[in-house]
């Protein structure tokens, strides 16, 4: 079983996020893979193993992404590719994607839901859109016998469970896998695995961010007396407007 892998770099989700020049400032911050790539990373590890398969992790990002591509190295991939560009738009990474994809015959290609710094959820399903394969997200369970998986999704109000053929697209999340942490062993082996870096091919940004700007501040805490039930619900109704 081939399984490439698609990874984010993102800042670790207990970094106090500041902004400056209308553009996050790394300063101090600590990158991470994305934990729901993490996930998906987990899982394709569990079943190469399972097959004696192989596991290659595809990132689209700059020279600083590299600790981070170890990292998943080190955790169980077999080798890694780097598409030298700054991942600033959705479709612009989907392209960088499928122009690997296209170059080697990938039964599966797993990656978060969504990355935790943007949430935009819209790279897996424009990869298997572009590469005409199915695509199923958000992904909770994944089995595999022969070729045929097993995968189960959340859906509003419950769960579904479908059954396809490889090739497809995953974009996954908890419980699919027990997140993996990188002993000596693993972390020693990452720095002799492949890394090979490729440039972008052309495309187009479709869209731009025209500004950041952090959550407000919470207000003060009002405590009410569980006798007070009337207040509360004028309170709610009037002051904070949500009833």
């Amino acid at each position: 079983m081939k399984i490439l892998v698609c990874i984010s770099h993102v800042p670790d989700t207990t970094t106090k996020i500041q902004f400056k020049d209308n553009k996050l400032d790394t300063t101090g911050v600590q990158f991470i893979i994305g934990p729901y790539d993490d996930y998906a990373l987990a899982r394709a590890v569990e079943i190469a193993t399972e097959t004696s398969g192989s596991v290659t992790v595809l990132n689209v990002g700059t020279a600083d992404t590299e600790p981070t591509i170890r990292k998943a190295l080190a955790i169980g991939a077999d080798d890694a590719i780097r598409v030298d560009a700054e991942p600033t738009d959705a479709m612009f990474v989907a392209k960088q994607i499928v122009e690997v994809a296209k170059k080697e015959n990938y039964d599966m290609i797993l990656m978060g839901r969504e990355s935790s710094d943007f949430n935009g959820g819209l790279v897996h399903g424009m990869v298997a859109e572009m590469l005409g394969i199915p695509s199923v997200a958000p992904t909770m369970r994944l089995d595999l016998e022969g070729n045929t998986a097993t995968l189960e999704r959340e859906i509003e109000g419950g769960k579904e469970v479908l059954k396809l053929q490889t090739p497809f697209v995953a974009g996954c999340q908890e419980p699919i896998a027990e997140w993996k942490i990188p002993n000596m062993r693993g972390i020693m082996s990452a720095r002799k695995k492949p890394l090979q870096v490729v440039p972008a091919v052309e495309a187009e940004n479709v869209t731009a961010y025209e500004s950041f700007e952090l959550p407000a501040s919470k207000g003060d805490c009002k405590m009410v007396e569980p006798d007070q039930m009337g207040e509360l619900v004028r309170m709610l109704k009037e002051d904070a407007k949500v009833l």
